[in-house]
């Protein structure tokens, strides 16, 4: 410092340094949800706006805008609340990073199956096809790439304990897991 730095000066200097933080913190949080896109976080949620047309919630560092349009239309969302939900969009603004998520889109239910089913996991059964219409009917085509494990009862689980945890996370959404097959006719017979 010099002789002559002065009050005025020293708050410049903290302001600058406090900026400079600040910028610095936002772009770690911008790279650290950039790498968590098309991911699943849990979060938790702070406050719903203008009567459910956003939802926000506190992902830990930062915090992410559910949309009314990546809402399931039968939930309804209390503070603190907490919620599994899906990295859909990650961008810039100029207060920071934007992390918006979704409850609605069909990738969110691959990564439930992904987490609740070992078998997906490792890729011994795939998951060819999702159709949902959120909060109420999903049908998922799965196919087995090894002999002698039934695609369909890995995902249900015994007792039907792997697809009812994944139930009970949608709010009672009805999921039929169908055999996936390459010829069509066989295809619609089975999702029939």
């Amino acid at each position: 410092t010099t002789e002559n730095f002065g009050r005025i000066a020293a708050q410049t200097a903290k302001q600058v340094v406090l900026q400079r933080l600040r910028e610095a913190e936002r772009e770690s949080v911008f790279e650290d949800f950039t790498g968590k896109e098309g991911e699943l976080v849990s979060g938790i949620v702070l406050r719903v706006e203008g009567g459910r047309r956003q939802v926000i919630l506190d992902l830990g560092r930062t915090e992410a805008v559910l949309p009314a349009a990546e809402q399931i239309r039968a939930e309804h969302y209390r503070v603190g609340q907490r919620l599994r939900v899906f990295v859909k969009e990650v961008y810039k603004a100029s207060k920071g990073p934007q992390v918006v998520v979704s409850r609605a889109n069909p990738a969110l239910l691959r990564r439930l199956f992904e987490l609740e089913v070992p078998e997906i996991g490792r890729g011994v059964v795939e998951i060819m096809a999702i159709a949902r219409d959120a909060g109420h009917r999903a049908k998922i085509a799965v196919i087995s790439r090894q002999d002698g494990i039934d695609p369909i009862g890995a995902c249900v689980g015994v007792r039907g304990a792997r697809i009812q945890n994944i139930i009970n996370e949608l709010g009672g959404e009805r999921i039929d897991i169908i055999r996936w097959d390459p010829l069509k006719e066989a295809f619609v017979a089975n999702a029939l």
